[in-house]
């Protein structure tokens, strides 16, 4: 992307953002995060970015790719909670939502460079190919070899990476991958056993075959593969995996369906009921309103669940029904980025950026994000509505 970017900081910027968007796309906002922040701090650190610099590039990323979720409800495990609940067959979902939803995250990576317009840089070096590999193939360990043979460098002098500096705090980009060992056969397959997972979850419903036998099986087969090719099991998957910030998760829940319990979802189907049934804007707006609170407050996972389970005891007609939930995970995905705690993403994209040694706390991104959300799920609230009223109902 450097290379394609061709010494413009703004291009790079929008370059980032489509891949980001695509990964979601292609595999789900949590994968797009483990995959994309890696490459972004890959990125902006052989640029030698300042911390103001870095920021857009990084903030914009993880905002576009976990509120690229709403298109396909296969993208985000809260999208697929509801879908269960509410019994919205995967196909009329993406009819409904892609549009509405697309037109949202492009008002958001437009509010988003408007906003760092004057910390995203005009200009970027421009790295060769062999540039950009050579800091991170040979030095993860810059002690000398035992074989080492002293006439080799008589006069040696301290390590340095050049103009390519990279900090020593990026555990991540330490071990980025080399063309030198990356296995692009294997790297074909696997895409393949993605791609067709992906196409599986969409001809497999028309069937009546559960999305998650799907994916269960696409998972399977990308370890098995991999067992059969390297010999490598799954201890790795086990022991990369941040349970605590699953089991944060898991607790959230716990509260959450703890106050349905006690009556939380009564309460709010008694004081929501009337003004939802009214027409389709107010349960479009009162919808993603309530879940983009419910979601900063309490995490979009156990939310979702919430919200699902008021929807369907109000009693609502299918149209008004239909638009309520898919306001819900507008609200659920997009509206429920104002705050760290609202996905499990963006604790995931805090998690790696704190491990890499880069931090952001959550008051520089509600900064931003407190102004630009709020407008990118209005717009796509309205278009929701405009869409569907016209389209389908």
């Amino acid at each position: 992307m450097v290379s394609r970017a061709n010494g413009s900081g703004i291009l790079l910027y929008w370059y980032i953002n489509l891949l980001c968007f695509l990964m979601t796309m292609f595999f789900n906002n949590d994968g797009s995060i483990l995959i994309t922040t890696p490459i972004i701090i890959q990125i902006v650190t052989i640029l030698k970015l300042k911390a103001n610099q870095q920021f857009p590039y990084l903030l914009s990323g993880a905002l576009i790719a976990t509120a690229a979720s709403a298109p396909i409800a296969v993208s985000n495990i809260a999208n697929l909670i509801a879908l269960k609940i509410i019994g919205l067959d995967l196909n009329s979902y993406v009819s409904m939502m892609f549009v509405p939803s697309l037109l949202g995250i492009t008002a958001i990576s437009l509010l988003l460079f408007y906003y760092f317009s004057k910390d995203i840089p005009k200009v970027i070096n421009v790295l060769p190919v062999s540039g950009i590999e050579k800091p991170y193939t040979p030095h993860l360990d810059h002690r000398p070899h035992p074989d080492h043979k002293p006439h080799q460098h008589p006069h040696p002098q301290p390590h340095s990476h050049s103009s390519l500096h990279h900090p020593s705090p990026h555990l991540l980009t330490d071990h980025a991958i080399s063309p030198s060992v990356t296995d692009m056969s294997m790297f074909r397959v696997c895409i393949a056993i993605v791609a067709l997972t992906r196409a599986g979850l969409f001809v497999g419903t028309g069937f009546g075959i559960p999305m998650e036998w799907i994916g269960i099986f696409g998972a399977l087969l990308l370890i098995m593969y991999r067992w059969n090719r390297r010999g490598v099991g799954v201890n790795d998957i086990i022991k990369k995996t941040p349970w605590h910030i699953i089991l944060f998760a898991f607790s959230i829940y716990v509260v959450v369906y703890s106050l349905h319990n006690i009556g939380l979802t009564e309460l709010i189907v008694e004081r929501l009921r009337e003004p939802i049934s009214a027409n389709l804007l107010s349960a479009t707006l009162i919808s993603g309103g309530l879940l983009t609170v419910m979601s900063n407050l309490f995490n979009n996972l156990p939310s979702v669940m919430i919200g699902s389970l008021t929807l369907t005891g109000m009693q609502l007609d299918i149209p008004t029904l239909r638009i309520a939930y898919l306001a819900m995970i507008m609200g659920a995905d997009i509206g429920s980025l104002i705050t760290p705690m609202g996905t499990l993403a963006s604790l995931l994209w805090m998690f790696i950026l704190k491990k890499n040694g880069i931090r952001i706390n959550w008051t520089q991104s509600l900064k931003v994000t407190i102004i630009v959300i709020p407008i990118g799920l209005l717009i796509s609230l309205f278009s929701l509505y405009f869409w569907v009223d016209w389209l389908f109902f």
